[in-house]
């Protein structure tokens, strides 16, 4: 429990983090419910040293075995997680604040991709609540691209944030009620801050094996108060790697409400800067534990209400991704899933949108010895 709390929260103020995002003790031992995902908890950086060792190695022998292997990675493997807790809440206030300024200009209930919020209301808005003075937010909005259209949609918000946060300022988040930018902690310990470089300094080294292997680095969803961590960091890793092919694979687990939303903005971000989108898309590994957590603690139920809804959510992300393929050739997924209709599926629409296997665009993964009764007649 300590490695998900901060000193300053040891202290005392941990009441002002939202609850979803805060270390719970009834919650601590993560491995409860989940029977198909590896656990891995921190003990010190030198154990994050060894599982990075671990997987370097796993990365050379997929390298040495097969042409585009695959290696898998879990970032709570390689750091301490309340560097992921901290950074997940930050990414979700910024977010947040995104919607409620769309809310304000009238585009609430829109698709995440369609807000679309006018820079100069955004920079009164901004002025307003002491966050930015308009000579500041000029600043920020005069990018290649940013704001030449007079708009600012989500992707640009991010490049914001982006540009904006080098690691000290990582944790600022917006606070509406007094108007002005607040870190999220009242300070870091320097250890705390090493703590969080060395674990990027970790991701780093691993995908620079893998590029040089050609393997492709599928990094693993985790439970979603640490996802948008998760997701955000392999992004980073994707712009700089993917350049020429899929090297970094993302996770999007399909059983999220937010599934859908998160992969057309990642698939938009990719297509405006020009790199290959890689992902591995599963149903989901951490239900029973998410559902429980949320209606213990008190926040909305991250998890599709239904089996079916989950399904319909996987389909439509799927259906999403291959559309890319067809259309630019430069997207390329992993059908993680042991549901012979979901199979069914991706070979009709890769048979109707004219992707061959050869392209080794799609891949499909299920754990040794499951369903076999699937994957021999798909290997056919």
């Amino acid at each position: 429990l300590s490695s998900c709390t901060s000193a300053a929260e040891k202290m005392g103020g941990a009441e002002q983090r939202e609850k979803q995002y805060r270390a719970h003790r009834g919650f601590g031992d993560r491995r409860a419910g989940v029977i198909s995902a590896r656990t891995y908890f921190y003990t010190d950086e030198a154990k994050c040293d060894q599982h990075m060792e671990t997987f370097l190695r796993c990365i050379d022998a997929s390298g040495g075995s097969s042409e585009d292997g695959f290696a898998a990675i879990k970032l709570t493997a390689l750091g301490r997680p309340q560097f992921l807790l901290q950074f997940s809440e930050v990414l979700v206030k910024w977010w947040r604040f995104f919607h409620q300024m769309a809310a304000e200009q009238g585009q609430a209930g829109r698709a995440a991709l369609e807000m679309k919020l006018e820079a100069e209301k955004l920079q009164e808005a901004l002025a307003n609540l002491g966050i930015a003075t308009k000579a500041e937010s000029q600043h920020w909005f005069t990018g290649e691209n940013l704001g030449m259209s007079g708009t600012v949609d989500l992707l640009d918000w991010n490049s914001l944030i982006d540009s904006r946060t080098k690691l000290s300022k990582l944790l600022l988040v917006p606070n509406m009620k007094v108007g002005q930018l607040e870190p999220l902690l009242s300070r870091f310990t320097e250890e705390e801050d090493l703590q969080m470089k060395r674990m990027l300094q970790r991701m780093d080294v691993l995908a620079k094996r893998a590029a040089e292997k050609g393997v492709r680095l599928m990094v693993d969803a985790e439970q979603s108060y640490f996802q948008p961590a998760i997701s955000r960091l392999t992004l980073e890793m994707q712009r700089r790697f993917n350049r020429d092919r899929a090297i970094i694979f993302n996770t999007y687990q399909c059983y999220l409400k937010e599934a859908y939303d998160n992969v057309t903005v990642d698939v938009e971000l990719s297509r405006r800067e020009g790199w290959h989108f890689g992902t591995k898309l599963v149903r989901g590994a951490y239900m029973e534990q998410e559902r429980e957590r949320a209606a213990q603690i008190g926040y909305e139920d991250p998890i599709n209400p239904t089996y079916e809804k989950t399904n319909e959510m996987y389909h439509r992300c799927l259906d999403y991704i291959l559309e890319e393929i067809k259309h630019s050739r430069k997207a390329n997924v992993m059908v993680a899933s042991h549901n012979e209709d979901t199979v069914k599926f991706t070979l009709r629409r890769m048979a109707e949108l004219g992707i061959h296997p050869s392209e080794k665009k799609v891949c499909f993964g299920q754990l040794l010895g499951m369903c076999d009764q699937i994957t021999f007649p798909l290997g056919e």
